[in-house]
């Protein structure tokens, strides 16, 4: 996980900013498939 995205998620959970965990909860995933290969992914973008 890049270290920016650590600590804007630490400052989140202090923060207990609900809104702002999911958004960031959703950049890691978004992130992590798309810098990752998949085995057998198809028609990869």
């Amino acid at each position: 996980m890049p270290q920016w995205l650590c600590n804007q998620l630490m400052r989140a959970f202090h923060k207990r900013d609900r809104r702002q965990i999911r958004l960031l909860n959703d950049c890691w995933y978004f992130y992590r498939t798309r810098t990752t290969p998949e085995s057998g992914s198809v028609g990869r973008v």
